[in-house]
């Protein structure tokens, strides 16, 4: 397995050349954004990390080059900005994974194993349950051949629900995987997004897929015959 390491803080650079060849896999590293952008093109990787804040071309603009020109190269940011916006934009972008420094090397080793085991299997452009389908690449919803428009929140729900279809999935995995955030059973964010939610891609069609699970949670699933 070959990754690709952009990051232009050299002590941090070297620190992951040398954990991650330690831990088997071929490296190369380059320390500003226009080098990264280059190797990652023209070289042969199974992952690129790379750093957001980097000289010449930033993290945001060698990911967004490299979609662009159709590169499905996994990618996992490395940043101090532990902003939700910008993880949010990161992943918006392409990003496969968004950790923050400072990190512990085994969280990011155990990353980096999940994103190389998720790449041997290519993943679904479009997700469906019954009529409603969700593109992930042109960031769009459809339900019965018509276009819905979601907030970013409101994607990212949908997007989970048709991901772990079937499975009832709890608030609390809900609030960290989609808000980032520890579930306080106080607050009803969740209960509100999956109401909206609900109204744009469920209440005007037939069948209703989201469901409430009392006491445990929410199902996206097709009912018999759906």
């Amino acid at each position: 397995m070959k990754i690709l390491i952009v990051e232009d803080e050299p002590k941090t650079g070297d620190y992951l050349r040398q954990g991650l060849a330690e831990a088997g896999f071929v490296v190369d590293l380059a320390r500003d954004g226009l080098d990264g952008l280059h190797l990652a093109l023209g070289g042969d990787y199974d992952l690129a990390v790379l750093d957001v804040m980097l000289p010449s071309l930033d993290g945001w603009g060698v990911l967004q080059t490299l979609r662009r020109q159709g590169h499905e190269l996994p990618v996992l940011f490395l940043t101090a900005r532990d902003q939700v916006e910008d993880r949010v934009r990161g992943l918006e972008l392409g990003a496969d994974d968004y950790l923050v420094k400072p990190f512990a090397f085994s969280e990011l080793l155990a990353r980096v194993r999940t994103l190389l085991r998720r790449g041997k299997t290519k993943e679904p452009d479009v997700l469906r349950a019954a009529d409603l389908e969700l593109d992930l690449l042109r960031r769009r919803v459809l339900r019965g051949g018509v276009r819905i428009d979601l907030t970013a929140k409101e994607f990212a729900l949908l997007e989970l629900l048709l991901r772990r279809q079937g499975e009832v999935l709890p608030r609390s995995l809900i609030a960290s995987q989609v808000w980032d955030m520890n579930f306080d059973s106080d607050t009803n964010v969740i209960e509100v997004a999956v109401r909206r939610l609900r109204a744009k891609v469920d209440e005007p069609f037939e069948p209703r897929l989201i469901r409430t699970v009392r006491g445990m949670g929410y199902v996206l699933d097709t009912p018999e015959g759906g």
